[in-house]
């Protein structure tokens, strides 16, 4: 769902604890001769069993540079394996990070950041000498090596392991698996995600505003959960999660991924499921439907793009690969059927990515934002969006992205003005999806601030056992957003009157 301008927001920040470490880099020049010409700060936002991931800033404080390229050697053998911000390479235990294209400009007295995830053993210790052009950066000696964190994932049975001996349904969220076209729990018992969406994630950081939009402090997420809900959806912002440098330091990197597990562990702690979501993307985009002119993730883009978008999944995954409770949601929107000449070229651009006709930035498909979730050993659930802003699934089963877990759930969107919003189109559809996998209505909404369009939704989807999800918990104009509340005390609008009360009906 595209977004009403913000002109004002409060920031609600909650801050998690996580294992970092940060090397900050000050000095003084020899003499009184010229300053240092570089200062550099190297941190470590989150750090898994085998992997971690890092970001490297630099200032420069000598004349102004037209490309730069920084330096350091990995001292305990850590190996890199991906970056952002930069033209990443290893050669050995040297790393280097050259500049990209659009940000090769670096004034006197500027900085740029640049992450990249790796790979360690051992002792993850942080590099200790850095260069910029060739030249020495003013260094200090850091903090001692991370200490390696004891994950504690609860076990869960794969496609080898034997039959789990029935037990208890756990309290609260389910750890969720696809059975046929169910999703169910660790009993095999059959799960249905209700809820809504919590907007503000993906937009507030980007605009310079905060990070949430509104409250997600306890409060708020008891409000949600006291209408019955069990699924909370939140949308995130790909650049403010990985620490782009075009994002206010306060709302990126360590900051933004802290408050966005923090509301994750919220959700969890009141029986919801979360259900993160990659919503704004990088690449610039001025065709058909265009969102923006903006290559940074300030709208919503035709598809996610190859420079980052598996890069962001790496890191969403290692961090919740360890509590199958946690949902990914691949992509919240994609459009490429508006920038391709064909339907056909649209489901070939959406599954495998790469150089599509009318997209200008190189295209990540599904199958790879699937691969990469997959490859850091994450099972949890994954929901892949269809075409036309998630509103066509008509291809979904022909072209869906393959997963060695079996793991995957077809995820739709619907409003009253889009293209399939009919029980006939849904009959045609939908029906055929939801009789292979399981279907998840991600947004359902409507612009009327009323909910006769919704209740027919959810009539078509309770008939057959399916999932979905009410546009925003959010206190905007409910006739724009639309939004279901018009306080975070869960004040219903007109709109949000009838999925509130359909599902406290429900339970």
């Amino acid at each position: 769902m595209r977004h009403p301008p913000r002109t004002s927001a409060l920031l609600t920040a909650a801050a998690l604890a996580m294992v970092s470490c940060a090397l900050a880099v000050t000095g003084t020049a020899a003499g009184a001769a010229a300053p240092p010409p570089c200062t550099v700060t190297y941190s470590v936002a989150g750090q898994w069993a085998g992997g971690f991931q890092g970001a490297v800033t630099v200032t420069n404080n000598s004349s102004a540079l037209n490309g730069w390229s920084l330096g350091f050697g990995f001292p305990a053998g850590q190996a890199l394996s991906q970056g952002w911000g930069a033209k990443w390479s290893q050669t050995g235990s040297a790393v280097t990070a050259a500049n990209e294209s659009w940000n090769a400009a670096l004034a006197s007295g500027a900085s740029v950041t640049t992450g990249f995830i790796a790979s360690w053993s051992g002792a993850n210790t942080a590099p200790g000498a850095f260069t910029l052009n060739g030249a020495a950066c003013t260094t200090d000696s850091g903090p001692g090596p991370i200490p390696t964190p004891t994950p504690t994932p609860t076990p869960t049975p794969t496609p080898t392991d034997p039959t789990p001996t029935p037990t208890d349904p756990p309290p609260g969220a389910p750890e969720l698996s696809v059975t046929g076209n169910r999703l169910t729990d660790r009993n095999g018992a059959t799960r249905r995600l209700l809820g809504v969406n919590r907007s503000g994630g993906e937009f507030m950081c980007v605009q310079g505003h905060g990070i949430f939009d509104g409250p997600v402090d306890d409060a708020s997420v008891r409000a949600i959960a006291d209408w019955k809900a069990n699924t909370v959806r939140i949308p995130l912002n790909e650049e403010c999660w990985l620490g782009l440098d075009n994002i206010k330091p306060e709302y990126r990197g360590t900051a933004y991924t802290d408050a966005v597990r923090g509301l994750v562990d919220r959700v969890l702690a009141h029986g919801m499921t979360p259900v993160v979501e990659l919503h704004w993307t990088y690449g610039q985009y001025t065709g058909n439907s265009s969102g923006c002119a903006d290559v940074h993730a300030s709208c919503q883009k035709p598809m996610p793009d190859a420079q980052y978008g598996p890069a962001f999944w790496t890191s969403v995954a290692n961090t919740f690969k360890n509590d199958r409770r946690v949902v990914f949601d691949l992509f919240n929107e994609p459009y490429p059927d508006r920038a391709t000449p064909t339907a056909a070229q649209a489901w070939t651009c959406w599954r495998d990515g790469g150089t599509c006709p009318g997209i200008g930035y190189e295209v990540a498909g599904m199958q790879d934002l699937v691969d990469a979730v997959r490859a850091t050993g994450a099972r949890n659930l994954v929901l892949v969006p269809g075409i036309a802003y998630s509103n066509d699934l008509s291809q979904w089963l022909t072209h869906s992205p393959t997963d060695p877990t079996g793991n995957l759930a077809a995820a739709w969107h619907v409003y009253n003005f889009n293209t399939c919003s009919s029980e006939a189109c849904w009959d045609s559809t939908l029906a055929p999806v939801a009789a292979r996998v399981p279907l998840v209505a991600g947004e359902i909404g409507e612009n009327t601030c009323a909910h006769g369009f919704v209740d027919r939704v959810m009539k078509w989807f309770d008939d057959r056992a399916l999932s979905y999800l009410g546009w925003t918990w959010n206190t905007w104009n409910c006739n724009s957003g639309p939004a279901l509340i018009t306080s975070y005390d869960g004040t219903p609008t007109a709109f949000g009157t009838g999925l509130r009360d359909h599902l406290r009906a429900l339970n």
